[in-house]
């Protein structure tokens, strides 16, 4: 008979590593992951399209100033831009987030994420941190890289100096957009197994505040109304950012009340479905 080896307690011979550190190995496996899908490498490709022409715009405005008569470099030409990263913005939420928590749930993860020595703050950041890097990809980076061209091809620092409050307003309006999209798709991708149907949801979610503000306009005749759309919400506080007219009487106050509300909402769900152990009430 082969010798019973002793299987009692060892201690662990292994590193012992501080808790609060495993967001990064969370939102690591995740960026690698999505990094790993050749459609989606050409999804954020396509994304800087929209920088390359405005590079092309600005250096043309730059070698040729009367163009700059039809066509100007402003603050209010930044804003367009981000404006034109919304449409990326959702697609890249959509591919990139709607499976970060559903895909756990589907398969019973969530316990074993837990189970360890994990806080769920930990988990959620490292999965809110996947899809914050590619949103911050496809909106701060360009945003910024567009006005360091700006510097690059006028030689001077002209531009930046006469509109100050154009690099904070990048960077707000960019955080804005990461955080509103990031939250709510995690929000909802914590409601359900199926990624497919968080996508949908999502884009139903969009879609659908949007179509509502739209029959309101159509009813009241007045941009009032905006406060119930999402886009509408965003887009009012980041003319305010670049102290543009904004394009909604929906007072600016308002935005931000129902954009910190929707924070508030996501995170709450996000506490309340992110357990190591199913709650059937």
């Amino acid at each position: 008979m082969s010798p019973i080896h002793d299987q009692s307690y060892r201690h662990y011979e292994g590193e012992r590593r501080p808790l609060g550190r495993a967001w990064g190995v969370i939102t690591w496996t995740g960026v690698r992951s999505n990094l790993s899908r050749r459609w989606f490498l050409a999804l954020l490709a396509v994304a800087w399209i929209p920088f390359i022409a405005s590079t092309i715009h600005i250096y043309v405005v730059t070698m040729y100033p009367q163009a700059g008569q039809v066509l100007p470099v402003d603050a209010h030409r930044f804003m367009q831009f981000i404006d034109q990263q919304g449409i990326w913005v959702f697609f890249v939420t959509i591919f990139a987030g709607s499976g970060l928590i559903a895909n756990d749930r589907r398969a019973n993860a969530l316990q074993i994420y837990l189970s360890k020595p994990i806080l769920r703050m930990e988990y959620i950041g490292g999965k809110f941190a996947v899809l914050a890097t590619f949103l911050l990809f496809i909106t701060l980076v360009p945003a910024l890289l567009l006005l360091l061209m700006q510097v690059m091809f006028a030689g001077n620092l002209d531009f930046v100096r006469a509109n100050l409050y154009v690099v904070p307003a990048i960077i707000l309006s960019s955080l804005m957009h990461v955080l509103i999209s990031a939250a709510t798709m995690l929000a909802l991708s914590s409601l359900s197994k199926s990624t497919r149907f968080v996508a949908i949801l999502y884009a139903g979610t969009i879609f659908f505040t949007e179509a509502i503000y739209g029959v309101l306009w159509v009813v009241t005749g007045s941009t009032r109304v905006a406060w119930v759309s999402i886009g509408g919400n965003m887009e009012n506080v980041t003319d305010v950012m670049f102290r543009q007219p904004p394009r909604y009487e929906t007072p600016v106050i308002v935005s931000i009340v129902i954009l910190l509300g929707l924070l508030a909402v996501s995170f709450s769900v996000l506490e309340r479905r992110v357990r190591g152990v199913e709650i059937v009430a």
